[in-house]
């Protein structure tokens, strides 16, 4: 067990450590020279202020010198990371496999000559998606398409839904003229009225059609037109301990459950999808139970509407299976599952039923990225030799159980400890004392992040272990009590 650290600037300067598991020159523990940001981050943010928006940053990183789980600033600070660049960090910085796919003719040439995958794929795109994406599929989702990043992966998903929802109406007969015309001016049949539906405290991107299924936060939306005719249902707000509040959960997921069929049975708009996280992330780590995601895709195939589950942040091992909702036991498959940050790559998985009828709808210049698909390739070859979900589970399970642990201690600072996997959060008191305690956290050597309106979230990477566990438990009972 980690003995308690006294000031961090007297820790022992960090030192690499031969070339050992888990993870090969990893730091020894944190390392901090100064308050984050440093000096070197403030003068690099007043000179991108003059370029960019610098409001947002937390600090300016040295990524040459970042190694494993260990993020290194501007000003030579090492600081555990547990937030891995908003959750998309898998296998941490630097990995040396990576590193040596990175330097293999194939990855080089695919970056010298990007291709348009859609139109001309590489002679050996076929196969790299074989030993990628489709290596990790869900069950029963054979096909898949790619794209550029979460917020992509979502529209497109939602485009793919209202074409099949569009051919089925039309019962697989081809676009009538007055389709084909009234579409060039936005008009119905050609552009008809249908919803996505998303839940309370959802985020699912930042871009017209993520935005409008978007309700975690007011900043996010403020002065963006959107469709006000796509619904919006309530999510669960469980508690905690969950085994101690079975009765009171299953009453309040079946509260919702109703008021979800209600609103698709009545809604004046017909709703052609729905779109759900297994957890909320950016909405404050929101929980439901197996038993509300297998009623609603009981409740979507009943009426016909496509189930999108969105494993943007969830997906690839952080609940220490491929993908959350493999937890749920789902009686059939999602309709589509959308993934991006931890696998590097983006888009969504698929059945053959939800592809467009026509070629050329669902489609950009450059569908996605081979190298991103390189990445994801050797990304899952390390995770099944290290056997690192296996090892989320377990580091998980303690984690989660030493923070149960603070939270009895510290009863009036962190309370609703929930989650799954190393995909875990907890809440605090109000927004100003979670400033202040992260704050506290990173100048002592952890970087964490937040969500919702009081939560800090935990996303470490999937070769986070007991030693790195104990490191940010200490660092985060310190911090607690120095900002009680």
């Amino acid at each position: 067990m980690l003995s308690r650290f006294g000031p961090l600037r007297s820790l022992p300067s960090f030192r690499f450590l031969a070339l050992t598991p888990p993870f090969p020159g990893e730091y020894d523990g944190p390392k901090m020279l100064t308050k984050v940001p440093g000096p070197k981050t403030l003068e690099l943010s007043k000179r991108i202020d003059g370029l960019q928006d610098p409001r947002a940053l937390h600090f300016f990183a040295n990524y040459s010198k970042s190694i494993g789980n260990y993020i290194v600033d501007a000003d030579d600070n090492v600081m555990l990371d547990t937030f891995c660049q908003i959750s998309s960090l898998a296998i941490g910085y630097n990995h040396p496999d990576l590193l040596k796919a990175a330097m293999s003719p194939e990855f080089a040439q695919a970056v010298m000559n990007r291709p348009a995958l859609g139109l001309m794929p590489p002679t050996d795109w076929p196969d790299l998606m074989q030993d990628s994406f489709l290596q990790i599929a869900p069950r029963g989702l054979s096909h898949v398409f790619t794209a550029m990043c979460g917020s992509c992966a979502n529209e497109s998903a939602f485009k793919a839904a209202f074409m099949a929802y569009r051919h089925r109406e039309r019962g697989g007969k081809p676009f009538s003229e007055e389709e084909l015309s009234s579409c060039m001016h936005n008009k119905e049949p050609g552009s008809p009225k249908l919803a996505i539906l998303s839940f309370e405290k959802a985020f699912h991107g930042r871009l017209f059609g993520t935005l409008s299924v978007t309700r975690s936060k007011p900043i996010h939306k403020v002065d963006i037109p959107s469709f006000d005719y796509w619904p919006m249902s309530p999510f669960p707000h469980l508690m905690y301990p969950l085994e101690d509040h079975i009765d009171e959960n299953r009453k309040e997921e079946e509260r919702c459950l109703a008021v979800f069929e209600d609103i698709v049975q009545h809604h004046p708009v017909p709703i052609a999808g729905i779109i759900v996280e297994p957890i909320q992330g950016e909405g404050g780590d929101n929980e439901a139970t197996p038993f509300f995601f297998k009623r609603l895709r009981e409740i979507t195939k009943k009426h016909g509407i496509a189930m999108i589950v969105d494993e943007v942040q969830t997906g690839f091992g952080a609940s220490g299976t491929w993908w959350a909702h493999e937890l749920w036991d789902l009686p059939s498959p999602p309709d589509m599952v959308t993934f991006s940050k931890k696998a590097q790559a983006s888009g969504f998985y698929h059945t053959l039923e939800t592809r467009p009828s026509e070629a050329y709808r669902n489609f950009n210049t450059w569908m996605g990225d081979p190298i991103r698909a390189f990445q994801l390739r050797t990304m899952i070859n390390i995770v099944k030799r290290d056997d690192l979900l296996n090892n989320v589970k377990e580091t998980g399970a303690y984690l989660k159980k030493k923070l149960e642990e603070i939270q009895k201690r510290h009863p009036d600072h962190i309370s609703r400890v929930r989650g799954v996997g190393n995909f875990l959060a907890f809440d605090t008191p109000n927004v100003e004392w979670r400033t202040k305690m992260l704050a506290m956290c990173r100048d002592m050597g952890v970087n964490v992040g937040y969500c919702g309106s009081v939560s800090v979230r935990l996303r470490p990477t999937l070769y986070f272990m007991r030693k790195h566990a104990d490191i940010f438990l200490t660092i985060l009972e310190d911090a607690i009590k120095k900002c009680k």
